[in-house]
């Protein structure tokens, strides 16, 4: 069974500047109902994650700044944000949903968080639409509760996960892998355990090509008993901020790649959704919808 946490308050709580790219959040629970990829018994509601889980990978001073909306002007500015209790109040949530797909992945195999994929989060700052870092609170969560050894993230959004990379930067039981556009944001790049950065205009066989041969490479390196797939697809050519050049095929093949390896693995993964802006929602919510489907495809 595959788990889906959704956040039904999501577009409401952000400000009105970001409400269109994010209303995918709204409508594609609802084209994965409406086709039958779904049903209501997939989705879980999550809660508001524990201050513990959080302050084992973020700074107290910072994350005290944020709950109480005391970070500067430019703290507040690099994170894209106009800050609101409301708006720190979802990212908690958030934070959970990551966390709890991966407790559910456990026993089901796999769990996705439509609201997922904050990987420009860092120790002590928020940057790039990201507060707190999901994938790293969940990561670190099995970790500690003896749930997983050694944990592989896969990301695969067009932007480098940078907070990511930064929090484990020492940690030798979590690999982070970013496949990535080469000139796009964030322009410092931190370093991975692997990163692959791309050109401008990187096509499908191009993109498809790297991506065997480093998910190859990661293998040789790490043995992974848990996985987290970063699964954004800002990486299409339509996308405004993306910059590379795959089709919504391309994109697709890439889940499928990544979901015939985990499946080879038999290990659990937590996909979190990451970026997309494509000017037409249509596009955006078909590449989403394509990612549920191939891992019901692949996993189930």
């Amino acid at each position: 069974m595959l788990n889906v946490a959704f956040h039904p308050n999501y577009v409401h709580s952000l400000p009105d500047n970001h409400r269109f790219p994010m209303k995918k959040y709204d409508l594609l629970p609802k084209q994965l109902i409406h086709e039958g990829t779904l049903d209501e018994t997939n989705f879980f509601e999550p809660t508001t994650i524990a201050e513990e889980q959080v302050l084992a990978i973020h700074s107290p001073e910072y994350y005290s700044k944020l709950c109480n909306l005391k970070l500067s002007a430019k703290e507040e500015r690099v994170t894209g944000f106009h800050h609101s209790f409301s708006l720190i109040d979802r990212e908690k949530t958030i934070m959970e949903g990551t966390r709890l797909g991966a407790e559910l992945a456990l026993d089901y195999r796999a769990a996705m968080n439509i609201a997922g994929g904050t990987h420009h989060a860092f120790t002590n700052r928020g940057e790039g639409f990201c507060l707190l870092n999901d994938q790293a609170i969940a990561a670190n969560w099995l970790i500690q509760s003896g749930k997983a050894k050694n944990v592989l993230i896969i990301d695969l959004d067009v932007h480098q996960g940078n907070g990511t990379a930064e929090i484990f930067k020492d940690n030798p039981s979590v690999f982070t892998f970013s496949m990535h556009g080469k000139n796009n944001y964030p322009l410092h790049k931190e370093q991975s355990d692997l990163d692959i950065e791309l050109e401008d205009g990187t096509s499908d066989h191009e993109f498809l090509y790297q991506l065997n041969q480093s998910i190859d490479e990661v293998l040789k390196q790490f043995t992974p008993d848990f996985i987290f797939y970063q699964c954004g697809v800002d990486v299409l050519a339509s996308d405004k901020l993306g910059r590379l050049g795959m089709s919504l095929h391309g994109c697709r093949e890439r889940d499928r790649i990544v979901f015939n390896t985990i499946r080879q693995l038999n290990v659990p993964v937590v996909c979190t959704m990451g970026g997309g802006y494509s000017e037409d929602i249509k596009i955006i919510i078909e590449a989403h919808s394509n990612t549920f489907r191939e891992i019901q495809n692949s996993l189930f």
